[in-house]
Formats: C-alpha cells, structure tokens, sequence
C-alpha cells in the first residue's frame, strides 16, 4: 500500500471511481508534470450534496460537499497516476460555491476541500486557490473544485 493510500484509510476515506464526464470533457490531462482536473462536482453514491448554499443548503453541509469534490479530485488523480504518491505538489484549486444571495463564506466553504489536501499531502497539500460565488453549477450542485496538481 503506497504512503498517501495508507493516509486515506487513517482517514476513512475510500476513494470512488471517478464520475463521468456529463458533457465533452474529459476528467483530466496531463501536459508534462502537470495534471488539469476537470471540476468535480459535490457527488457520492448517495446522489451527493445539491443545492444553493445560505438558502436550502446549510454552511456545515456545504463543507461536507467541498470535501467530497476534493475525494473527486484524487480519484481521479488515482486513474490518471495508478499511484496518490507520485503527486509532488496540488498547485492549485479552482472552488465554486453555488451560493444564495446573502451568503458571503465562500472561501470558508472551499476550505472543506483546500483541508483535506494538506490532511492527505502534508506540505505538499498547500496550494495557490480561487473561491467564488456563483448563480448556479451544474445539475444544481452545490460546490465544484477543480485542481492542477505537479506529478513525477
């Protein structure tokens, strides 16, 4: 079991497969050392988190749903790579909160997903970020990160 497996299950965490790309897309590329995930959206086996955040979705519940893009995001590092340790460094995310019109936490709802690379990376976890606000993802979820990520 490689380093950062062996950390996810510390965690409890079991990585899925990847979902599928809903549009004409692909769930990464990789250009040299760098892999672009395509944004993941706040899914899980169990239909995952919809909604709009400040409105019918509450802050805890959309942190919840910034981790789970993150989880998305390492399943499909785990196709592109066959092994998690072989990421040198997450540069950086790109989160998205389907937010309500008063509610401003958006950089507070993407730490749900910016927390988890640093508990499953350690240092190599740290990375440049954008968090915005906006009118509506899609299929009505309620977060979407997406990532670049350094790879050996």
């Amino acid at each position: 079991m490689s380093k950062i497996e062996a950390r996810l299950a510390e965690l409890g965490i079991t990585l899925p497969e990847p979902p599928a790309a809903i549009a004409t897309y692909v769930g990464f590329v990789q250009t040299g050392n760098l892999i672009h995930v395509s944004g993941q959206v706040s899914t899980d086996a169990s239909g995952g988190i919809k909604g709009t955040v400040g409105v019918d979705v509450d802050f805890d519940t959309a942190v919840k749903a910034a981790r789970l893009c993150g989880i998305n995001i390492m399943a499909q590092l785990k196709v592109a790579l066959g092994d998690l340790d072989r990421v040198t460094r997450i540069v950086k995310l790109g989160g998205f909160v389907q937010a309500g019109p008063d509610f401003y936490d958006v950089p507070k709802v993407i730490n749900g997903c910016s927390d988890l690379m640093v508990e499953v990376f350690g240092d190599a976890g740290r990375h440049a970020r954008a968090a915005v606000g906006v009118y509506k993802l899609p299929v009505n979820f309620a977060v979407e990160v997406d990532a670049v990520v350094e790879v050996k």
